[in-house]
């Protein structure tokens, strides 16, 4: 009885991770298709799903539906900006920024996983006695400030894949690749990555386990 109870329990978290992740690489398509010509390189609401993602799911998960959402656009659905896909789009001037994704969410989440590690260790160092409302409140804005980082180690990642990629195929030196696919998306990309950091973290606060 208890083992079956154990397998029902493990089915069950199997299948809320798979509709995590498949409703993660729905919510990358739709953000990609929210966009505005901007030279080469749109516009999108990526940088806000993605870092969402970065920070909601569990690694595992955050892999998953960005190593999806990459193959299913490389096979040629309509999942990238401007509803585009193929193998094309990801050997393209702007392709480095999708490669980017993936190796920028490994970096952000190594990020995490070693923090969170440093972080436990000194919260059993520092457990004694003490002003719980104080360490609380420190406890938070520590939190809140390794999530900005996570996602700002993110975005780098993502900028150098995008600037190294358009400079190698669309044949532009460095600062005219810096001008065309980073500049313009600094202020813009900074805010949808505070929004989602923000949105992030009241959904985790809303699902246990998150």
């Amino acid at each position: 009885m208890e083992q079956a109870k154990e397998m029902g329990g493990a089915s069950r978290v199997r299948t809320r991770s798979v509709a995590f992740v498949g409703l993660s690489i729905a919510l990358m398509a739709v953000s990609a298709w929210v966009s505005v010509p901007f030279g080469p390189v749109p516009f999108t609401l990526q940088t806000f799903v993605m870092v969402f993602a970065l920070l909601v799911l569990t690694p595992g998960e955050c892999l998953a539906a960005i190593g999806g959402y990459l193959v299913i656009g490389a096979v040629g659905l309509p999942v990238f900006s401007s509803m585009r896909g193929g193998i094309g789009v990801l050997a393209g001037p702007t392709g480095g920024f999708l490669w980017g994704f993936l190796l920028g969410a490994i970096v952000a989440l190594a990020f995490l996983r070693l923090v969170d590690a440093r972080l436990r260790r000194g919260a059993a160092a520092e457990s004694g006695p003490g002003d719980g409302i104080a360490k609380g409140g420190r406890g938070k804005r520590r939190a809140l400030a390794v999530d900005v980082v996570a996602g700002f180690l993110f975005l780098l990642v993502m900028y150098v894949c995008g600037w190294v990629q358009l400079m190698g195929v669309a044949g532009l030196g460095p600062e005219a690749a810096f001008a065309t696919a980073v500049a313009p998306f600094l202020v813009v990309d900074g805010v949808k990555l505070v929004a989602g950091v923000l949105t992030a973290r009241a959904v985790r606060k809303a699902l246990p386990g998150r």
